[in-house]
């Protein structure tokens, strides 16, 4: 499958940015799907994830609450709703689909994920 991230951008400090994941070539409804970030010099961080079929969504710390993580699986498309935004979530966001089992249960672990999106820039400013 290919993964086409979008929505990226800059905006203030408590503003909102929606990005899409967009699926190519097979049914995105086979994969566990998720959102990491890496910011410069840094490790890439595990956002959001979300189960084949939708009801089981999982966040890291540091975006509970204020993130929201969704899938259309009729569109082929994931979206991540990122709301009350800070300066320290500018990185730039991949999306990745794993369709291994053991990410039932280790879907924070980006080394799990089989295919990534090119990611999409997130700039938050003070």
């Amino acid at each position: 499958v290919q993964l086409q991230a979008s929505g990226g951008g800059s905006v203030q400090a408590g503003g909102s940015l929606r990005l899409s994941c967009a699926g190519f070539g097979r049914a995105l409804s086979s994969y566990v799907m998720g959102w990491f970030r890496q910011a410069p010099g840094k490790e890439r961080e595990f956002a959001a994830s979300i189960s084949r079929s939708g009801g089981s969504t999982y966040y890291g710390d540091s975006v509970k609450g204020r993130f929201t993580i969704s899938r259309d699986n009729g569109k082929n498309t994931l979206y991540l709703q990122m709301d009350s935004l800070k300066p320290e979530d500018t990185a730039t966001y991949y999306c990745a689909a794993c369709i291994r089992g053991s990410c039932n249960s280790r879907w924070y672990n980006p080394h799990e994920y089989n295919y990534w999106g090119q990611g999409t820039q997130v700039t938050v400013s003070s």
